[in-house]
């Protein structure tokens, strides 16, 4: 199997397509290769697999969890499409606010490996989307945190608007007064 691994605007984001076997029966394709992903540059062992259904206009985010349990993140969506998105959270990074987005959906089969010390969030912009990622480390309640999704500091294009949102996410902090203990390493 083959798989392509693409740096995005904060080089940390990889969003990866892999090769698809088609007939008439359907496809087959190969979504992870430990071996395959660590020689690309993803070092993460993933621990936890999560699965969330949600409708049109559903916006889940930006959340992440704290230090010493942060998580990365492989996100790939089974049906549907998103919009998803990665905020780099990493004190003295270059790249410390922004963020970065692909559109992943069950007709392109494309993922996104979203490292340690960023927060992650997506919109839903199909019908109905059932998105699956792995995580590198078990949920750990006490250390879940998250930044507002419209936090004029991070500034992110949600191509959606009234979006439909929890109340944990219609009341997570903006970030600069968020709770963040992530520090930027250099280059990997």
């Amino acid at each position: 199997m083959q798989f392509r691994f693409q740096r995005l605007e904060i080089p940390e984001v990889i969003l990866i397509e892999s090769q698809s076997f088609e007939d008439g029966r359907g496809f087959f394709s190969e979504s992870y290769k430990l071996s395959v992903f660590r020689e690309n540059g993803i070092p993460d062992e993933f621990v936890q697999d999560n699965h969330s259904r949600s409708v049109k206009g559903t916006l889940r985010g930006l959340h992440f969890q704290l230090e010493p349990e942060a998580q990365a993140k492989l996100v790939m969506v089974a049906r549907g499409e998103i919009l998803d998105v990665a905020v780099d959270l990493r004190r003295g990074s270059p790249t410390y606010a922004q963020w970065v987005g692909a559109t992943l959906s069950a007709a392109n089969r494309c993922k996104l490996y979203i490292p340690r010390g960023f927060a992650h969030g997506f919109c839903v912009l199909s019908d109905v989307a059932d998105v699956l990622y792995k995580v590198s480390a078990e949920y750990a309640p006490e250390l879940d945190a998250g930044v507002a999704w419209d936090d004029p500091q991070i500034g992110v294009d949600w191509r959606i608007d009234n979006p439909l949102l929890s109340p944990k996410d219609g009341g997570l902090p903006r970030l600069e007064d968020a709770e963040l203990n992530f520090d930027y390493e250099g280059p990997q």
